[in-house]
Order: C-alpha cells, then sequence, then structure tokens
C-alpha cells in the first residue's frame, strides 16, 4: 500500500521516519536557537525592561532609531520600542531627564552642556553615536544674490565648495550700517549646528557673539557681528521665507527644502567627523538597565551598517522609509538628495557628496570621549564656560558622558553571535582609546584638534576666549 504525498509515492513506514526525521531535525534547530538565545543572554544578560519609549525630532538623521525599529532589529533584542517625534530639543532633553522618555536622538552637545552646568544641569550619557557630519549652513535668495558674483568659483565656473563665510562680510557690513542685524539661526544653545555655525563664522572673521551667563545673558549676542537666534530646525525654511532670519544652520532635510522651494542657497556643508547626533539616556537609567542598554546600542549598530553598507545601497529605501508622516514627513525626494550622497546647493547645481550623511564607516558610530572635549572647548570659546578650566577638567568630565565600554561589549556581543565580524568594523576597537587622531579633525581653517590638549587647541584662534580671559 502506498499513499501519494507531494505527488510521490512514500510507503507508510518511510513517511512515518520521514516525519520524525523532520521532528528531530526541528528538535535540534530549536535547541540551537535556544542555545544561541541563551549564550545571546549570557553574555549581556536579558533587558531588565523590555517596554521603551524613544523620542526624536524631525531630522533625516534620526534614521538609525526608525531603521532599527522597521528592520525589526529591536525586537531581536527583545526590546518592545516606541519611537515618538518630538516639538524641539528642549523638550527632548526635558523629557529624557524627567524620564517620560527612556532615551532619544539628541544633540552631541546636550549631555555634554547639561553636565557643564549650562542651561538645564542633568547627568546624561551616550553610548552610541548616530552621525557625524549631516547638517549645513544655507542663506536666502536676497542675500545670494547680494554675494554670488564675488564667491570663488571653479574652472567649471561654478561656486567652489565648502565656502568661507567671509563672502558675507561685505553683506553684514552693510546691514550695519544700515542699523539692520544681520539675522541666522540655529536650534539649541550647546547644538552642533550654533557650535559649527560659530566657528565657520568666526574662520571668516565674523565674530558670531559671546555668551555671560555669569552674568544672567545667556543670548550668545555679546559683540556680534551676526545675531544668532534659536529657531526649531522644521520651522527653518519658513521663518528664512518669512524674512525674520537671513540665514541658518540646520540639518537635514531642511537646506534641501529651502533649495527645493526655491527660497535659499545652502553655503557650506559640514564634514568635521565630529559627533552631530548621538542616543541619549540618563545616568541613572544606564545604571538600571546596563543590559537594556547594551542591546539597544546593538540594534543601533546594525542599523548603522544596514545604511553604510555597499556604498549606501539602502539609503534610498531609508529614505522612503522616514519619509512616512511618522518620522520625517518631508518629501522623499528632498530626503533622498543628501541621504543617498548628492546634495544640491543653487537649484540644479548638484554634486556628489556621499559622506554628506555618516553612520558607521570610518568608525562614526563609535562613541569618542574626544566628541564631548571639543563641545567643551567649544562652549568655553564663546562664553558658554566663562572661566579657565585645565584639561583634566575637560578630559575628566567627557569620561562622565560618553561610554565607549557600552558599545564595546555591544560590538563583542554582535560578534559572538554571528552577526558581524571583527572585519565588519572599520577599526579594530581594542585599539580605539576614545581620542580621535588630531588629523582626522582638521576642518575648514586647517586648524587640528588634539582632545587631549584642550587649551592649547583654544589659544589658537582669534575670536573668542581662551587661557584665563572671561567677559
Amino acid at each position: 500500500m502506498s499513499v501519494k504525498l507531494d505527488n510521490k509515492s512514500v510507503k507508510p513506514f518511510s513517511k512515518k521516519m520521514s516525519m520524525l526525521s523532520k521532528l528531530i531535525k526541528t528538535t535540534i534547530g530549536f535547541a540551537a536557537a535556544f542555545t544561541l538565545m541563551n549564550a545571546a543572554e549570557a553574555a549581556t544578560g536579558k533587558p531588565e525592561k523590555e517596554n521603551l519609549k524613544f523620542g526624536f525630532i524631525k531630522l533625516t538623521d534620526m534614521i538609525p532609531l526608525a531603521v532599527a525599529l522597521e528592520n525589526g532589529y529591536f525586537e531581536d533584542e527583545g526590546l518592545n520600542v516606541e519611537l515618538e517625534a518630538q516639538a524641539n530639543w528642549k523638550v527632548v532633553l526635558d523629557r529624557v531627564l524627567t524620564g517620560q522618555l527612556d532615551g532619544s536622538h539628541m544633540l552631541a552637545g546636550q549631555p555634554v552642556g547639561a553636565a557643564a552646568g549650562f542651561g538645564t544641569a542633568g547627568e546624561l550619557v551616550w553610548a552610541y553615536t548616530l552621525n557625524q557630519n549631516g547638517y549645513a549652513c544655507t542663506v536666502g535668495n536676497d542675500i545670494w544674490n547680494m554675494i554670488k558674483k564675488n564667491v570663488p568659483k571653479g574652472a567649471d565656473g561654478k561656486p567652489t565648495h565648502p565656502m568661507s563665510a567671509a563672502v558675507l562680510k561685505p553683506v553684514i557690513e552693510n546691514y550695519k550700517n544700515q542699523g539692520k542685524p544681520f539675522n541666522m539661526g540655529m536650534v539649541f544653545p550647546v547644538s552642533t549646528h550654533n557650535m559649527g555655525l560659530r566657528y565657520w563664522l568666526a574662520a571668516g572673521g565674523i565674530n558670531p557673539g559671546m555668551y555671560a551667563p555669569q552674568k544672567g545673558d545667556i543670548t550668545g549676542q555679546i559683540g556680534s557681528d551676526a545675531m544668532l537666534s534659536v529657531v526649531p530646525p522644521p520651522q527653518m525654511p519658513a521663518t528664512l521665507e518669512a524674512g525674520t532670519i537671513n540665514g541658518y544652520c540646520v540639518g537635514e532635510p531642511w537646506n534641501q527644502q529651502a533649495v527645493f522651494r526655491g527660497i535659499g542657497v545652502p553655503l557650506l556643508t559640514v564634514h568635521n567627523q565630529m559627533a552631530d547626533k548621538v542616543f541619549g539616556v540618563t545616568k541613572a537609567w544606564a545604571e538600571k538597565n546596563p543590559n537594556t542598554h547594551i542591546h539597544v546600542v546593538k540594534a543601533l549598530i546594525r542599523a548603522g551598517k544596514w545604511l553604510d553598507e555597499k556604498e549606501n545601497a539602502n539609503r534610498k529605501a531609508g529614505a522612503k522609509m522616514i519619509s512616512n508622516a511618522n518620522y520625517v514627513g518631508a518629501d522623499e525626494k528632498v530626503i533622498a538628495n543628501s541621504m543617498t550622497g548628492v546634495f544640491e546647493y543653487e537649484r540644479g547645481d548638484k554634486r556628489s557628496e556621499p559622506d554628506f550623511n555618516v553612520f558607521f564607516r570610518y568608525n562614526a558610530s563609535y562613541p569618542y570621549q574626544s566628541d564631548a572635549i571639543w563641545y567643551l572647548t567649544q562652549m568655553r570659546r564663546w562664553g558658554q564656560i566663562p572661566e579657565a578650566k585645565p584639561d583634566s577638567w575637560y578630559i575628566d568630565l567627557a569620561k562622565k558622558i560618553v561610554k565607549p565600554e557600552v558599545y564595546q561589549q555591544a560590538a563583542k556581543d554582535l560578534i559572538e553571535e554571528g552577526k558581524f565580524t571583527a572585519a565588519d568594523f572599520p577599526t579594530d576597537l581594542s585599539k580605539v582609546d576614545g581620542f580621535r587622531a588630531p588629523d582626522a579633525t582638521e576642518w575648514i581653517d586647517g586648524i587640528k584638534f588634539d582632545g587631549h590638549k584642550p587649551n592649547d587647541y583654544l589659544k589658537q584662534f582669534k575670536i573668542g576666549l581662551k587661557g584665563d580671559e572671561k567677559l
């Protein structure tokens, strides 16, 4: 006797043996999976907290969080994550500090500023850098038309980039003579964008103004040639179009939005190899949930690699993902411009910018303590830290804020689980000491930053506080 099974004749005994064989294989498979799961838990421990709420601002550099959720990387770590858009960076800071959010997409300067006591004080840490680079400085069409004929041009007749802020000096002088302020928007007092904008302006001989918190002045406009003020990122284009500001410095997609809407022209894309955004949590949360923290970082490492692998091959899919209203909610084409390695300056002037956003290559996701030191130097330079500090103060504070040991453990676990090989990481992590090489930090003015010598670094600038200087 025989029976039909998948168009094949199978004897009853053979059928039973086949089923038994499948059962054995399934059991072995489950056992192997269980063994792997236990091995992973043995390495990192089971997450102390599984249901998590993370915040973000509607910027393209929040994308590692979206990828980790949509691609199932959080789920792989036993985490049930909810992502929630926040109104502005102050709300992000307050909600993380008060425990309303478990963690968030955060400005690298926020944990630094909180630790230094500028603005809202608090103990925040980061163990994962979401991206480096990723922002630009844009001016309105009226300003561009004033400077266009004088900007340096290449052999092709197009403006050369990056462009020195010195091109703005005649315009700013003209504004002064008319008794008008030259206004520029940035997103937060300790933001990458404020520090990057100030750095760029000062390198071009334009004073961006000083802070004097010891005197109750936190406007940052003392002695300024250009008046900088806070504008939430999604509001930048509309504020520019309304004429309230003459330009701004912000992350994407809000520079490309200005180009697409025909209201502005970017002058600079930033490539300074410093942490731009980080995943920040409170020190108390990290201490209470050490295993959860590692599991979160594991998921984010996988997301960062997915975004950068195969020469940005996944970026189109990523751009489509975050164009959803639940994430950035901007036109997919606008997001895709910078996300896929193309940046448009004047309308039609598209340039290759493969490193405009970097999420994993060059060890971009690694939490460097020297990045925190750089932010502290800029806070000191512009008066947010009003008095001189020894080098040891900068280094000790950075070590309290930045937690590379969490990243190191997450990477080790991913390798042990077979999800990564050691070669997948851009650098041998065992040889990373938390400080970027000075040659890797040179930016628009050619000045190199050595995180071991913050005071010597500050002495190199003509504009800004250094040594024992104070206002």
